[in-house]
């Protein structure tokens, strides 16, 4: 299999903007216009504490995504890692793309000297988790959230 994974580059815009609006369809989210460029334009930044993304390419066609990011921890010396965003394409589930992805971000965190990444999904996501469950450790914490 041709794949790379490589960082996301401003002439990405489109297929990033496709495979993300299908990754918030899988969890019935939409988003409003200004949060597309808005995140886009952050993921590209290269800022410090920044989110930073990830495309999967899969013989020369962006398949897969990945959104990370950098941030200190009381518990940890260094930065942990977390991933928040991870898709690929119906079409190509099954052939490690996800776990490719998964990885290249496992070596962004060792780049920067980060002893942790971590991220969630939800609990009726069975085949993303049968993956979850042979690359990391599932932990006993539960998500708590307020919106405003």
């Amino acid at each position: 299999m041709d794949l790379i994974i490589r960082p996301l580059r401003a002439e990405d815009e489109p297929d990033w903007r496709r495979l993300w609006k299908a990754y918030l369809a899988f969890y019935e989210t939409e988003l409003p216009e200004e949060i597309y460029r808005l995140t886009f334009s952050r993921l590209l930044s290269g800022l410090p504490h920044e989110y930073a993304g990830l495309l999967a390419i899969r013989e020369g066609k962006p398949v897969g995504l990945a959104h990370y990011l950098f941030h200190r921890s009381c518990w940890l010396e260094n930065n942990a890692c977390y991933l928040q965003d991870l898709y690929a394409d119906p079409e190509v589930r099954g052939a490690g793309i996800g776990r490719a992805l998964i990885e290249a971000v496992y070596r962004k965190a060792a780049e920067q000297g980060s002893k942790e990444v971590y991220w969630m999904t939800q609990d009726f996501n069975a085949t993303a988790r049968k993956l979850y469950d042979r690359i990391a450790e599932k932990t006993p914490f539960i998500v708590y959230q307020k919106n405003f």
